[in-house]
């Protein structure tokens, strides 16, 4: 157990709960762990996020939301015991779903509980086998009519549970029964956190970087900016420093809110750990660099360095909406395993093209692809005639891309005199750019994908932008050069995109 002496030893006790965490993930199957969304954090990140708590609380209150082991609780009392101005008395509320780790949690709650009486701090920490969803609806419903009847927290600390919510699942019904719309468990915690923290209560979490951006977490989006102040923002230079243990590969960020602060007038500092150092480092962004004022997403913006911020003004100087240009982007319709009745591999009577990201060569469409993979031919009748679009010029963009794809942004242009067909069909992981449902010059097409393809799109994207999905909303929040600006850039095009060197060099003379 802990050491017999008198002194406290911060290390000692996260590498005791680390153990605890280490043997608990050999214990639990992954099929279950999966289920649950569950990935425990090591202790090196558990510190990382106590250590950006507030001092100068004589008691906190702190609530540990899916819990697991308790790393996240252990390290907020390692951190609050080596303060030099200590709190007096923790009060620590642990809610986790899972029986199987119910034993593990008590033992990090023993071993916490001995360092606390070291130092002089008085601990009560309660464990809760209980569904957080559901005890926090019962809560916030009753403070409707009574704030008296639960106390609020002080603290939050998180690593929520990542999976989506089903539509038709018990946790969804839940949620929208306290006015709760969002897709994903994680996003859901933070928001029951933030409704249970006092007015001016600290949340630090860790969680996946999607909600940053596009449509399905825009509420929220707007529920954190709206009732919390942003402090921080840490990331991680590698996608695997995180959860390596659990091979989790998606990029994941720790933030820090405060609730009901003004968030008007503060700097967001945005930090930055690389992997197998303990470097950290550290840059400031205004709060309207963060989020822009007049974004109606209200997209997150994560600015590293001075350079990002350049790369921001720069794109934002252009000042064209798609929409100011008269052009539209929507998602492919055809969904192929819908409309699989519909497809085949050859192009036979009655067919027209269908067009996948397979299909994109030096920048242009080339179809048909020999030895596709794809059933690239779709029948033109009345039933699949809503989902194709006439033929003309468009620019099409990957919607998901690889990871090991060097750019995030790929588009590449449909030439009507390359397909010769009325109409075309494409497929629903492609967004594509158009002009009232018909296509754009070709010009304006040239131009637009030169744009889109260059490197310092690629490096604004990423801003807000935490994973490889490309939405649509994503692309109507940019900001593009005006008309002649792309036609210009679009008569110095060929038969095929240049080079990238070449192309950024084409860009940045817009600059």
């Amino acid at each position: 157990m802990y050491l017999k002496n008198s002194t406290f030893d911060k290390n000692n006790l996260l590498e005791l709960v680390d153990k605890i965490r280490r043997e608990s993930s050999v214990a639990i199957k992954a099929d279950k762990q999966i289920e649950l969304g569950q990935f425990f954090t090591s202790s090196r990140i558990a510190s990382l996020m106590a250590s950006m708590f507030d001092e100068g609380r004589s008691t906190v209150r702190l609530l540990d939301a899916g819990a697991g082991v308790g790393s996240l609780s252990a390290a907020f009392v390692a951190e609050m015991c080596c303060r030099e101005i200590k709190p007096k008395k923790i009060f620590i509320v642990s809610y986790e779903k899972d029986a199987m780790l119910l034993s593990y949690l008590c033992k990090t709650r023993e071993i916490c509980n001995d360092a606390c009486k070291r130092v002089g701090i008085k601990l009560i920490w309660e464990i809760l086998n209980h569904d957080f969803i559901e005890e926090s609806r019962d809560l916030l419903e009753n403070s409707e009519v009574d704030d008296s009847q639960f106390q609020r927290f002080d603290c939050a600390i998180l690593n929520p549970p990542y999976r989506k919510i089903h539509s038709n699942s018990l946790e969804r019904k839940l949620l929208k029964g306290i006015a709760i719309e969002t897709s994903n468990l994680y996003s859901a915690f933070v928001i029951l956190a933030i409704r249970l923290l006092k007015s001016n209560g600290e949340l630090v979490a860790i969680t996946p970087r999607s909600f940053c951006n596009g449509p399905y977490y825009k509420s929220f989006r707007k529920e954190m900016l709206n009732e919390t102040t942003f402090c921080q923002i840490h990331t991680f230079d590698s996608r695997r420093s995180t959860f390596s243990d659990d091979g989790v590969q998606q990029e994941n960020i720790i933030f820090k809110l405060i609730k009901g602060k003004s968030q008007n007038n503060n700097n967001v500092t945005i930090s930055s750990s690389f992997a197998n150092t303990d470097k950290i480092a550290k840059y400031h962004i205004r709060y309207d660099q963060f989020v822009h004022p007049n974004d109606k997403e209200m997209f997150i913006r994560i600015l590293k360095n001075d350079s990002g911020y350049r790369i921001s003004d720069q794109i934002d100087k252009l000042g064209n909406t798609i929409e100011d240009l008269g052009i539209s982007v929507s998602t492919g319709k055809v969904v192929d395993f819908r409309s699989k009745d519909y497809l085949h591999s050859e192009s036979l009577h009655g067919t027209v093209p269908l067009i996948y990201s397979s299909h994109f060569e030096d920048g242009f469409v080339k179809w048909p692809k020999i030895n596709s993979k794809k059933l690239d031919s779709i029948i033109q009748n009345c039933m699949t005639d809503s989902l194709l679009v006439p033929s003309g010029f468009y620019v099409l963009v990957k919607r998901f891309s690889s990871k090991e794809e060097r750019r995030r942004v790929v588009a590449a242009i449909y030439d009507p005199e390359r397909v010769i067909f009325s109409k075309v069909g494409f497929e629903n992981h492609l967004n594509y750019f158009h002009i009232n449902g018909e296509g754009l010059t070709e010009r304006i097409a040239k131009g637009l994908a030169v744009f889109l393809n260059s490197s310092i799109i690629d490096s604004y994207l990423r801003q807000f932008n935490g994973h490889t999905q490309v939405n649509a909303t994503d692309l109507r929040n940019l900001k593009y050069p005006g008309i002649e600006q792309l036609e210009e850039i679009g008569k110095r095009v060929g038969t095929h995109l240049p080079e990238q060197d070449e192309i950024d060099l084409m860009i940045n003379e817009l600059f």
